[in-house]
């Protein structure tokens, strides 16, 4: 999620999203949050693990042979410090309801501004940036819900479908290992359905994001 410091009234930005919400070719954020994917879960659970192609922007999640989860994500912008880390890493953290630190909104009253933790005008209130379904692989760099875009766009984390997020929450668990390379072997084998590009749409009202509202922000989890 950029940090774009804009403000925001909450009933305006609802009106704007019901109205505006188009990607050229007629994608709505109906057909976004729509989207799912077919998820199975592990017959035991300290047996999965976690494939990352940079290269591809996608996530396998495997028990052995068996695929349990392949979606899409987006990664870090390479060649920089926004750049995803490579290598093996093992998730340390699971948060459900985590928020960032030090950047997400200050708020008074119904007005909210995007902005940084030390950048917040004086006397407004603070809340950090929700980051739903929250796994974290390596201090500060984590898997977890946000706008799913067909090119990397992140600060390092894996943002992950609003829908898709609590499925593979559900799927790891702390010791959980984990494998970021440029590229998986699935690449060339396994076929996934895109979701609609986020990068055109307006974002949620602010109001969510101080809120609890984002954190559920997800259909109900299915699993075959």
């Amino acid at each position: 999620m950029s940090i774009k410091p804009t403000l925001l009234l909450a009933a305006a930005s609802l009106a704007f999203l019901s109205s505006c919400n188009l990607q050229p070719g007629g994608a709505t954020l109906a057909a976004y949050q729509a989207y799912d994917l077919p998820t199975k879960l592990p017959t035991n659970p300290k047996n999965v693990r976690v494939k990352v192609s940079l290269s591809k922007q996608r996530v396998y999640v495997m028990e052995g042979s068996t695929m349990l989860l392949a979606m899409p994500v987006s990664v870090g912008i390479p060649g920089g410090p926004a750049a995803t880390p490579t290598g093996p890493f093992t998730i340390f953290n699971k948060d459900e309801k985590h928020r960032a630190a030090t950047h997400g909104y200050a708020y008074s009253g119904n007005s909210i501004t995007q902005t940084y933790l030390d950048k917040k005008p004086a006397g407004w209130a603070f809340k950090g940036t929700p980051m739903p379904y929250w796994c974290e692989f390596k201090p500060n760099y984590g898997f977890h819900t946000g706008w799913v875009k067909h090119q990397p766009c992140t600060h390092g984390c894996i943002r992950m479908h609003e829908n898709l997020a609590p499925k593979f929450f559900r799927l790891v668990i702390k010791g959980t290992p984990v494998v970021i390379a440029e590229s998986q072997p699935e690449d060339a084998t396994v076929t996934i359905k895109l979701p609609p590009d986020a990068d055109p749409f307006h974002d949620y009202p602010g109001s969510m994001y101080v809120g609890d509202g984002y954190f559920s922000q997800h259909k109900a989890p299915n699993y075959n």
